[in-house]
């Protein structure tokens, strides 16, 4: 009977980590639309923080159309995720950086994913920090525990100024 047991939870576990794995899981946030006179749309930073505080890059949004690259010399007001890493990249980073985006809900998914399923077991912050020129800072931690199962997910937390939403789904 113990065997048993000690089968069905290793089947479960083998099944809901491969359920999490099978499923692209995505990240919607939501940049509110603010009543201000002069609006910039924000830089944000992505990323996937462990235990000792070391980062998984996922994303950074950022003004990429400006001549010679100037608009990297603005990614240091991304103060927390410049510090978990975002110094030491050589921009632009294919698949990991793209353009600053307007108000709405945006979809990080294919790297998200992959950078999720490359990561151990272990507890996890999901962090998600926006800065904005002639504005504020804000930064959100969604906690993650990998695997992932359908058990967790979907799990969100709202911003105050310059985030609304951040919601993990599968």
């Amino acid at each position: 009977m113990a065997r048993l047991l000690i089968r069905l939870t290793l089947l479960l576990s083998v099944c809901s980590s491969a359920m999490a794995t099978a499923s692209e899981v995505s990240l919607t946030v939501t940049l509110p639309r603010l009543n201000v006179a002069e609006y910039h749309a924000p830089y944000v930073a992505v990323w996937i923080e462990d235990e000792q505080r070391q980062a998984t890059q996922v994303a950074v949004w950022y003004d990429v159309a400006m001549a010679n690259g100037e608009g990297q010399q603005w990614l240091k007001d991304l103060r927390q995720w410049w510090r978990r890493g975002g110094r030491a990249l050589s921009m632009p980073v294919d698949g990991l950086t793209g353009a600053t985006r307007g108000p709405g809900q945006h979809t990080v998914s294919t790297r998200l994913t992959a950078a999720l399923s490359s990561l151990p077991p272990g507890q996890y912050q999901l962090v998600v920090e926006a800065a904005r020129e002639v504005g504020g800072r804000e930064v959100l931690q969604l906690p993650v525990t990998l695997p992932l199962t359908a058990q967790q997910l979907p799990s969100e937390i709202t911003g105050q100024s310059e985030l609304g939403a951040i919601r993990l789904h599968f």
